[in-house]
């Protein structure tokens, strides 16, 4: 009886992978659609409407955590080439929508935050970013590309007349660069009906299927203050020293280099005085791999010597957390009409894109959760975290085709 059960879970199982493949459009056949090449032209043809456009939405200051002005600036732009359900939820994510008739849905993703230096560069500024050529520079203009390109995308379908047979969703999310807490948002909100996520870091370049874990660790050390005179000892420098040596001499890196497992000691900070003794201080901690379990053996050996050594000084240690990037993998992702639709994808848009298994965005969130997920990236234009950042027009203008294209055959968009 059992195996019957199983046999008929199987037969249900290719059913509905074979009816949901049926579904999905070829891309060589819709570049041959009046419509499709339409679209197309249409991003083209309104790159530089865009490229203003990024200057309005990349001149908004955007730190991780304060990013709602910058989300209600989007949400009215989407509710002005006409999205539906628009809305900023308390992530604060923007969302709006292309309805279609399946229920399911395929979510295009953007990055709503900046880098503190980021925001740093721009209140020092004082001026909006500007158009010079084919760029548009000034800081906050690089990673606010891509939220600009899946505005230029969503107005090519609705003005061409799509019609999905899925949801087209495009969000911008909050706190990619702290914790994923907007992607961890959005992922709950619309895991039980999600058809894949898309990641839209770039124009396609490289393509990610598969995600790595990355945890980051704010380590604080604690112990008496003093003079010189007083004595050196103990001292948290001494503490954070034997621990930083220790910690690096883990062993697992090594082991499973294969796996990418990896760990640095990048940042070490405390005292500011000669003659003083600090009473606290802090080292940072990368540890990261394609396997959550040699992640968290490798944690588990740093909270050991960490122990050891505050039983040997008398010194006390915590461990913060910063980020915490969840690793996965799903099993068929490479071969997955996802994957592969969009390496053809970025093959029409003149790139040859480097798959991998190593992500390490907002699409960890939805493959950790067993969800497949991939991200498209590319170089944006240059000089991140600088006063003199840039953003590349034509790449935005690609990065934009390439969700068009996405729409049209994942979410099986038609014009009508």
């Amino acid at each position: 009886m059992i195996k019957i059960a199983k046999t008929f879970l199987l037969l249900f199982t290719l059913m509905f992978v074979t009816a949901s493949m049926a579904q999905e459009r070829v891309l060589k056949d819709v570049l041959d659609e009046p419509a499709v090449m339409k679209g197309l032209n249409d991003i083209e043809g309104h790159q530089q409407d865009a490229a203003q456009l990024l200057v309005k939405i990349g001149g908004i200051i955007s730190p991780s955590g304060e990013e709602h002005e910058r989300a209600r600036a989007i949400a009215q732009e989407m509710r002005d080439i006409g999205l539906s359900e628009v809305r900023v939820n308390d992530a604060p994510n923007v969302i709006g929508t292309i309805k279609g008739r399946s229920g399911k849905a395929l979510i295009f993703v953007s990055t709503l935050d900046d880098l503190k230096t980021v925001a740093d560069n721009q209140r020092a500024a004082g001026v909006p970013p500007r158009v010079a050529g084919d760029r548009v520079v000034g800081p906050g203009t690089n990673t606010s590309l891509t939220s600009v390109a899946l505005l230029s995308a969503a107005k090519a379908l609705i003005e061409n007349g799509f019609k999905p047979e899925h949801d087209i969703v495009f969000a911008g999310v909050a706190e990619e660069e702290t914790g994923l807490r907007g992607m961890k948002h959005l992922y709950a909100e619309y895991k039980d009906r999600a058809i894949g996520f898309v990641d839209v870091l770039g124009e396609g370049n490289s393509i990610s299927y598969g995600a790595l874990g990355i945890h980051w660790w704010r380590v604080n050390a604690f112990g008496p203050a003093g003079h010189t005179l007083n004595g050196g000892v103990p001292n948290i420098n001494q503490a954070i020293g034997r621990a930083v040596d220790r910690i690096l001499q883990i062993p697992e890196p090594q082991i499973y280099s294969d796996r990418r497992t990896r760990l640095n000691i990048a940042v070490l900070n405390s005292g500011s005085v000669f003659n003083h003794k600090p009473e606290t201080g802090w080292f940072s901690l990368d540890v990261r791999s394609l396997d959550l379990v040699h992640i968290q053996t490798m944690e588990a050996k740093v909270r050991k010597i960490l122990e050891d050594v505050t039983d040997e000084l008398g010194l006390k240690f915590e461990m913060e957390v910063v980020s915490d990037t969840p690793p996965g993998q799903i099993e068929g992702a490479l071969n997955s009409s996802l994957v592969q639709t969009s390496k053809a994808i970025s093959n029409y848009l003149g790139n040859d894109p480097r798959l991998s298994n190593a992500g390490s965005a907002n699409l960890n969130v939805p493959i950790a959760g067993g969800t497949l997920a991939i991200g498209i990236g590319s170089s944006r234009g240059g000089r991140r975290g600088f006063p003199d950042e840039w953003a590349d027009i034509q790449t935005m203008v690609r990065t934009a085709k390439n969700v068009f294209l996405t729409a049209v055959t994942i979410g099986n968009a038609e014009a009508k």
